[in-house]
């Protein structure tokens, strides 16, 4: 009988291609899974167990600036490929894939705004683009958004979050590190502020230069922040690493990290250290 035969195939109402993808992450941390909802309400923090995931530079702009006062600079500049770089990936395919991805032209967004009613300069990475690594057109967005801050005399706020210097660019990507400080020195001679505040990860060339020129540096809990990583330090040095190193809480305890305040948090923080800071100016 038919009814003993192959077994009947059994459709389904959804193929495997329409299944809604983006709506759920497992947290880094703890391994929970996430909807989209719940790390809207939390500004991408894990409710089970306050991991501090990574934040688009445009909600960290909407989270940041009072509303509607961003004024946003230099969105039209893009990044060439000067080296020609091919390797596995061309340069250029990888640049027009993060620019699809993100909808964003480089890894960083810069601009002027207010943060509770007072006047700032703001940038901020974009781990998503690139893992936000500094080349050419960051740096370039970077040093005039704090030349500009320097003539109106602002201060400036900078979130950072890379995995260091561009290597697609070569040297290109490196000069970066000394265009960045070299202004941020001119800002500091005109005896302006400036917060570094770290994310999840700020590594390499980045932490190296921009990141830890901070007047006041203020950190997100359990953000891993070094020159170099934990393997890398031990092969140089031949020695193990000190317990806890690459992670912001040693670098609090060992003083170079002023603050560690949670995402929730930072917004107040931030305000309040501006209008304090800058009236002591």
């Amino acid at each position: 009988m038919a009814f003993f035969g192959k077994n009947p195939k059994i459709s389904t109402s959804k193929k495997k291609n329409d299944i809604v993808k983006g709506l759920w992450q497992k947290c880094p941390s703890c391994r929970g899974m996430l909807h989209e909802l719940e790390l809207a309400a939390t500004l991408n923090v894990c409710p089970k167990c306050q991991h501090h995931l990574q934040l688009p530079a445009p909600l960290r702009i909407d989270a940041t600036f009072d509303a509607d006062t961003f004024q946003e600079f230099d969105a039209e500049l893009t990044s060439l490929d000067p080296l020609k770089f091919t390797g596995p990936t061309a340069y250029a395919d990888r640049l027009k894939h993060y620019k699809d991805a993100t909808g964003l032209n480089e890894a960083v967004l810069t601009g002027f705004g207010t943060l509770h009613g007072y006047p700032i300069a703001l940038g901020v990475m974009d781990f998503r683009f690139l893992g936000a690594s500094m080349g050419s057109i960051v740096g370039e967005k970077l040093a005039r958004l704090i030349e500009r801050a320097t003539e109106v005399k602002r201060p400036i706020v900078i979130f950072t979050a890379s995995g260091g210097a561009r290597l697609h660019e070569g040297m290109f990507g490196l000069m970066q590190m000394v265009k960045v400080s070299g202004a941020l020195a001119r800002h500091a001679q005109a005896n302006l502020l400036f917060i570094s505040v770290l994310t999840d990860p700020t590594m390499g060339g980045v932490m190296a230069s921009i990141a830890s020129l901070g007047d006041l540096i203020i950190a997100e809990p359990g953000c891993r922040i070094a020159i170099t990583g934990p393997n890398n330090a031990k092969e140089v040095t031949m020695q193990d690493p000190p317990r806890g190193f690459g992670k912001v809480e040693y670098f609090q305890e060992h003083g170079f990290v002023d603050l560690i305040v949670h995402r929730r948090d930072l917004r107040d923080r931030l305000g309040k250290s501006v209008q304090h800071l800058c009236a002591k100016q």
